[in-house]
């Protein structure tokens, strides 16, 4: 297993095009990956999962991942977090 903190750097969070993009990015890996906000865990892949952690701007969430792939998944989809823009 795999995981590492990331702030949601966006201005927006992580609302409905940015989540679209992170969800389309973590469904590239085979391992399941999920992310954790204030003990709330959600799958990455979901759409709806990833929406319903409302991350805002310098909300902190954890990337994790379980799986053959799960050292690359959590660190593209880190640098990816940081890197979106509204």
């Amino acid at each position: 297993m795999a995981k590492k903190k990331v702030t949601i750097s966006n201005p927006s969070g992580l609302h409905a095009r940015p989540a679209a993009l992170l969800v389309k990015e973590a469904g590239k890996f085979k391992s399941t990956v999920k992310l954790v906000k204030n003990e709330k865990e959600v799958d990455a892949k979901s759409l709806l999962g990833v929406m319903s952690l409302a991350a805002k701007q310098n909300d902190e969430i954890i990337v994790r991942a379980e799986g053959e792939d799960a050292e690359e998944a959590v660190s593209h989809l880190t640098t990816f977090i940081e890197q979106l823009k509204a």
